[in-house]
């Protein structure tokens, strides 16, 4: 019997986050302030008191998901689980509570991924959207067909498509018409996770260089293959491959049984992945850390 880490992605935030654990923990303070400290500013004062438009900002929401996710494991005092991973932007918390990373620059690589995903595509240019009531094989037909890309393979009948926004709206259309139960866009600042974020992918390669990674003390199971990765140099490739390409989500819950996985515990912010999990696999079980 084994337990995961996971941790969340952009969504997740909201505006007074980790404001308790700040006042009340010595340990969570100490995160929020290193995080000020590398970023150069008081963006603990944005996630304690918004306003929700300042801390939407791609290069704010990063960032601040990451410190409240570590503050809230550093506040519990829970050991480090065999396993982590993260969704999206949480793989790079996911290195962070691993000891990969430090927090410092953990907040600065997702300060800068933040700045050039929204720097790779002009606004309004791109739009992300959720396919909701198909299966992700027919998303991948319709997108083939549009030229359209997968965002996120979130769960079973839960698809995220992202890509210029006339492609999207062509496919969300495509995607009623194939059964879909609904097809939306998701307020997002930047197209994520698609072809369009080319840009962002060579400036986080460039970022990474700068950057010293440990090897992780606990597995970390790959966005990129879904499976467990452990050299440094592979997760820094796989760090720039997902700029560009989807979030392999629901393949990465299926294969922790195999691994001998029998919990899923998320660190951060919400309870998205922790409502995602027995959807995906219902042998596993999933729950909130406790602090």
């Amino acid at each position: 019997m084994s337990s995961i880490f996971v941790f969340p992605g952009q969504g997740s935030q909201s505006v007074g986050m980790g404001r308790d654990l700040y006042e009340n923990c010595a340990a969570a303070r100490a995160v929020f302030d290193e995080v000020d400290d590398a970023l150069g500013e008081k963006l603990s004062d944005i996630i304690f008191d918004g306003p929700a438009e300042t801390l939407m900002l791609t290069a704010n929401v990063q960032p601040a998901i990451m410190a409240t996710s570590i503050a809230m494991l550093r506040a519990s005092n829970a050991e480090l689980t065999p396993y982590v991973a993260g969704h999206s932007l949480g793989e790079y918390t996911a290195l962070c509570a691993a000891g990969a990373l430090s927090v410092g620059d953990a907040a600065r690589l997702l300060r800068a991924r933040g700045n050039a995903m929204q720097a790779a595509a002009p606004v309004g240019a791109g739009l992300t959207a959720v396919i909701l009531g198909l299966d992700i094989d027919v998303v991948r037909d319709i997108c083939a067909k549009t030229d359209c890309d997968v965002a996120n393979d979130n769960c079973p009948a839960q698809v995220v498509i992202s890509g210029p926004r006339t492609v999207v709206e062509a496919t969300m259309a495509a995607a009623k018409d194939a059964g879909a139960k609904r097809a939306m866009p998701l307020a997002l600042s930047v197209p994520v996770h698609c072809r369009m974020q080319q840009g962002a992918a060579d400036a986080m390669r460039a970022a990474l260089e700068n950057v010293t990674f440990n090897t992780p003390r606990a597995t970390f199971i790959s966005n990129k293959t879904a499976a467990p990765m452990t050299d440094v140099n592979e997760i820094k490739d796989a760090l720039v491959y997902q700029m560009t390409h989807g979030v392999r989500w629901r393949e990465s819950v299926l294969g922790m049984p195999q691994l001998g996985i029998t919990e899923t515990i998320e660190v951060g912010p919400g309870a998205v992945l922790t409502g995602l999990t027995p959807r995906i696999c219902p042998e596993l079980t999933a729950k909130k850390l406790e602090i």
